[in-house]
Formats: structure tokens, C-alpha cells, sequence
């Protein structure tokens, strides 16, 4: 059965429009996992647009499933990784102008540095993922470097606008589940995905986890964070039976 790991960027986004205090991207969190998540994830950004890192050390402190950190493989946000210690880093691309994640890690131009850098995870017993596109060559290059897990960058799936488009894509995405899944890889997913679409997604057999944030958090404002989770979790149990 595939499992969900909630994203809570953007409680802090709420928060941080006001910038205020509430609401609590870390009390988000212990409702999420009461809620029957198995993983939090967030996203240090260098502007700090979500999470900051006070945040950041109240959740390694509270999270008691799996704190998963998005990154980017700076040198600030490695330290302070190696700081912290999360359970997963997760490497993503990441751009000041974006309003999101616009795609997958290019892991392959930068084979080198990548490599150095889960070195550098591991020798402080971090586990690491890559947040790629569903391509053999960011796959092979995912494994090489050394990570345990990779990240399927799910957008273009979700955005398609005809049933082809997303078709050919949901093909891409099991042709790439599989392949990584040969390669001794974890394979998960995640961006674009809401209570819709993610049915899909579930009928993909390596997949074993999904990251959602903002289609959740969304839902929250009307029947509750608490709600909002039950609900994708039982979606999950149902379609990936």
C-alpha cells in the first residue's frame, strides 16, 4: 500500500503572508501524523519563503514518523542539514522567481557534485532522495550517486490538459517506476498531486510513497487538516489495494 508523506510548506506560507506567528507549520505537523501520515516534509528555501529554521529545529525536535528535508544542494543548507539531522534530504531544484518547484533535479550535469554530497548525507547517517524527472538517464544517474530513493516529479502529469497528455505521462511514470525498482531503488512521487488525479498514480506497483502539500493543506480550509489527511490516507488504502 502506498504511504503518505505530508507537506507543510504551506502552513508556513499562510503564516508568513501575515508574518505573524499562526498558523504553526510544527502543530501542523503533529496533526498530520495523528492523522495517519508517515513522513513530514518541508522545504528549506533560501529566501525562507515557507519553513525557516526555527521551524526547522522544532520539527526535528516533535516529528516522531519521518522528517523529510527538500533542499538545495547549497553549502549553507548542507550545514545546516548536517545539523539538524533529518531522516531524508531530498534534493530539488530550486529558483528565487518560482512560485514552485517547476521540475526535476538535473542530477546527470552534475553527476560529480551530487555524489559528493550524499557522501557527505551518509557519513552522518542521512538517508537521500532525488527529486527527478521520470527519464532512465536521472534515474541511472540518481544511482550512481548513491542515493537510496528517488522522487518522481509527477507536474506534468497533473497539469496535462487532455487525456492523452496525461496518459503518455502516467506511462512515463510507471516505465520509470519500474526501471528505478531494478535498480534497488525506493521509488516515490510527488507535485501536482490531489484527491483526484492521484488515483492513478496509486496503480503504479513500485510506488511505495507519495509527498502532497498543497492539495491537502487546501481542503484543510474547509473540513480541517485532521480531515483533509484521513481522507488521501483512505484514498491510498482504496486505490492502491
Amino acid at each position: 500500500m502506498i504511504q503518505l508523506a505530508v507537506n507543510i510548506d504551506h502552513i508556513a506560507t499562510l503564516r508568513e503572508a501575515r508574518g505573524g506567528v499562526e498558523p504553526d507549520p510544527v502543530a501542523a505537523a503533529a496533526i498530520a501524523e495523528l492523522s495517519g501520515a508517515i513522513g513530514i516534509v518541508c522545504h528549506l528555501r533560501e529566501d525562507r519563503r515557507h519553513v525557516n529554521d526555527r521551524d526547522l529545529r522544532l520539527l526535528r525536535e516533535t516529528v516522531k514518523t519521518k522528517l523529510d528535508l527538500e533542499m538545495a544542494a547549497t553549502p549553507e543548507v548542507i550545514a545546516i542539514a548536517i545539523d539538524t539531522l533529518p531522516d531524508l534530504v531530498t534534493f530539488v531544484p530550486e529558483k528565487r522567481e518560482e512560485l514552485t518547484t517547476e521540475g526535476g533535479l538535473d542530477v546527470a550535469k552534475n553527476l560529480h557534485h551530487y555524489t559528493e554530497v550524499v557522501a557527505k548525507m551518509h557519513q552522518n547517517d542521512i538517508a537521500v532522495s532525488f527529486f527527478i524527472e521520470p527519464a532512465r538517464d536521472q534515474i541511472n544517474a540518481a544511482s550512481t550517486a548513491g542515493a537510496e530513493i528517488i522522487e518522481l516529479h509527477t507536474g506534468i502529469y497533473a497539469n496535462a490538459r487532455t487525456t492523452k497528455e496525461q496518459t503518455d505521462e502516467l506511462k512515463r511514470l510507471r516505465e520509470a517506476s519500474e526501471y528505478a525498482a531494478s535498480l534497488g531503488l525506493k521509488v516515490t512521487a510527488g507535485h501536482g498531486l490531489n484527491y483526484t488525479n492521484v488515483q492513478q498514480i496509486c496503480t503504479i506497483p513500485e510506488m511505495e510513497e507519495i509527498s502532497i502539500g498543497h492539495a491537502i493543506i487546501s481542503r484543510a480550509a474547509f473540513v480541517g487538516l485532521e480531515t483533509a489527511v484521513r481522507d488521501m490516507v483512505r484514498l491510498l488504502e482504496v486505490y492502491s489495494r
